[in-house]
Parts: C-alpha cells; sequence; structure tokens
C-alpha cells in the first residue's frame, strides 16, 4: 500500500476520523460497514495508524481492545492526565470486587455458588455491584438442578483492564489455577 497516494491518505484519515469519533473500541466490522472500505485497506490502514501513532510526537496510540480499535492516551500521557480525566471511568473496586471478578473471569462460566465455593465466602453483594459496573453479565444456565444462573465477563471488563481477549489475561501459576479450578462435587 502506497500511502503517499493521496486517496490512501484520504481512506488513513476517514479511518482516523471514526476512531476519534467513536467512544467505545470498533471493530473491523463496524469500520467495514462504516466506510464502506475494503478489509485490505481498512486493515493496512490501521496497521499504518498505529505506526504513525508510535512516533513520541504524539500523545495518543491505536490500541487493539475488547475485540476492537480505539484511540487512547499513551500510558506516560495517561498517569499524568487521569487525575482530570478518568475520574468518570475509574469507579475503583474493593478487594473483595476484584477478588470476585477475578474468579468469574478465569472461570467463566461460572455460578454464585462456584464462586462461594472457591472464594468462601457469599458472593451476592459482589455479584450485584459486578452486574451493575457491566463488569460481568449473565451467560446462560448451568445444566444443573435448578438451572444456576451463570456469569462472565463482558466488554467493558476487556477495555477496564485492557485487553483484546479474555484470553490476554495474565497466566496464572500453578497454586492459583487449582484455587480458580471449580471442584465439581464427587470428583
Amino acid at each position: 500500500m502506497d500511502v503517499n497516494n493521496v486517496d490512501i491518505k484520504r481512506e488513513i484519515a476517514l479511518i482516523e476520523a471514526v476512531l476519534f469519533l467513536e467512544n467505545e473500541p470498533v471493530d473491523l466490522k463496524t469500520l467495514l460497514r462504516i466506510t464502506k472500505l475494503s478489509r485490505t485497506v481498512i486493515e493496512e490502514s490501521l496497521k499504518h495508524l498505529k505506526n504513525q501513532y508510535n512516533d513520541p510526537v504524539h500523545g495518543m496510540e491505536l490500541i487493539e481492545i475488547a475485540h476492537g480499535f480505539m484511540l487512547y492516551p499513551k500510558k506516560i500521557y495517561w498517569d499524568f492526565l487521569k487525575n482530570h480525566y478518568g475520574k468518570k471511568n475509574t469507579g475503583k473496586l474493593s478487594k473483595a470486587a476484584l477478588e470476585t471478578l477475578s474468579i468469574i473471569a478465569y472461570s467463566q462460566p461460572v455460578t454464585r455458588a462456584e464462586i462461594e465455593s472457591i472464594r468462601g465466602v457469599s458472593p451476592d453483594g459482589m455479584v450485584k455491584l459486578l452486574l451493575e459496573k457491566n463488569l460481568i453479565k449473565e451467560a446462560g444456565k448451568k445444566n444443573a438442578p435448578g438451572k444456576p444462573v451463570q456469569y462472565g465477563t463482558t466488554r467493558e471488563f476487556l477495555k477496564m483492564f485492557k485487553l483484546k481477549s479474555i484470553a490476554d489475561l495474565p497466566k496464572l501459576n500453578e497454586v492459583d489455577e487449582d484455587r480458580f479450578q471449580i471442584h465439581e462435587k464427587g470428583n
């Protein structure tokens, strides 16, 4: 792709404008729909923008997050600016909420009873809080007596922790991995 070509520059600029105007990560399918550009042109434009924003002269970077793309302040600037701009987005979570969220993230789909068996205390209040913050969602019903609700993480969770997908969660050591495993009765 020749980025000196005027048409290509306009296409790159169009992708950049869409990303700037969106408050949420924009997936490839949405970029295709909005811009009417080909998949190849969009992918090449994203590569170009990523390289362009790597230049230290830019305060933003193009990140891939929550299965989409987003313009985001570079970490060195965000640390400086978050006191002013981050307040609306940072509802700090308590240790109990983070622990419950971790269990859900690493064990999903997971029921309240399974969370309780891992955590050792009732998760009801934390589950309610995480649902209200849209960090978790109902992910179906378990095929078990009473058909308990199972929970999983949301796109908001991915955004909060700047993850492309759940597969990007940090790997657990053996002790933690065993702790997060759900041990069914009779196993």
